[in-house]
């Protein structure tokens, strides 16, 4: 967020916060994107605070958080001492959260292969009303596709990306068999080392679509300790999600801090996984 939208954002969040009775002298920036999360001390309350166009998204994560609490899934919880809803103010959608303090080093592959292994499980006990992957995939096409949402990206690229995601997508959602509920974006930094053990977060992402649309997210060893993965479609949903993360970086309104780095880096990312799979 910009500066003074960014300031807005921490005083609706410590608000919010405030209004159970919890005690709140400060709001720390953890992460800010197009959403942003504040931990409130002392009271260690995560408060994630997005634009309210994002109500929605905000309301579908609380209501799988609740969901997958129910079955104890390895998933970081809403805040059990505040009314677990999403809560309006200043044009902003904002939930609290328990907030954990990260320990240890990396999450070994073994050790991160188990914790997908049970928050799969966990999530096949669940139903909401959840968009496949390919829904997603079709929202980052048209943004590739509309020169006006990306005007800074070259034709080469656009050519490239369009290509990429409309292939790949056809090719890995072709056979539905096997889909199941998915976190959708579980990348290391989405899944957080803990006292409680690895514990996944952002669960706004959810969609539908085969396991190793997840795995393709996680460090490569992974796949190899995570029973009956298909290693080659972990490749080509490496690829296709290279290919949206770009999608994303060439939006006009894209906010992602060092956008120009990771411009490059997603476009050289995709073709170093096409040629992987033989396709590049």
């Amino acid at each position: 967020m910009e500066p003074s939208e960014l300031h807005r954002a921490v005083e609706a969040g410590r608000a919010t916060a405030a209004r159970p009775g919890l005690q709140v002298d400060d709001a720390i920036v953890i992460h800010n994107s197009d959403r942003v999360a504040l931990r409130m001390v002392p009271c260690d309350v995560l408060a994630r605070v997005a634009p309210l166009g994002h109500l929605s998204d905000s309301e579908f994560e609380v209501e799988v958080a609740r969901r997958l609490a129910d079955v104890d899934a390895p998933v970081a919880e809403l805040d059990p001492r505040v009314e677990p809803r999403v809560h309006v103010r200043d044009a902003f959608a904002i939930s609290l959260w328990t907030y954990y303090e990260p320990v240890g080093s990396e999450i070994a592959p073994a050790d991160c292969a188990d914790v997908f292994l049970r928050h799969h499980a966990a999530l096949r006990q669940i139903d909401p009303d959840a968009p496949h992957f390919t829904d997603r995939v079709a929202v980052a096409l048209r943004e590739v596709n509309d020169r006006e949402q990306s005007p800074e990206l070259p034709d080469f690229d656009r050519a490239l990306l369009s290509d990429t995601l409309s292939g790949l997508s056809a090719a890995i959602s072709s056979d539905k068999a096997d889909d199941q509920l998915l976190h959708g974006e579980p990348h290391p930094g989405n899944l957080l080392n803990t006292r409680r053990g690895p514990l996944f977060v952002d669960l706004a992402t959810c969609c539908r679509g085969p396991i190793e649309f997840d795995l393709a997210h996680a460090p490569e060893d992974v796949g190899k300790h995570y029973a009956g993965a298909d290693h080659d479609l972990i490749d080509l949903c490496r690829a296709l999600n290279w290919a949206m993360f770009s999608a994303w970086r060439w939006r006009r309104d894209d906010q992602m801090p060092d956008r120009d780095h990771w411009r490059a880096e997603g476009l050289d990312q995709v073709r170093a996984a096409l040629a992987r799979c033989g396709l590049g």
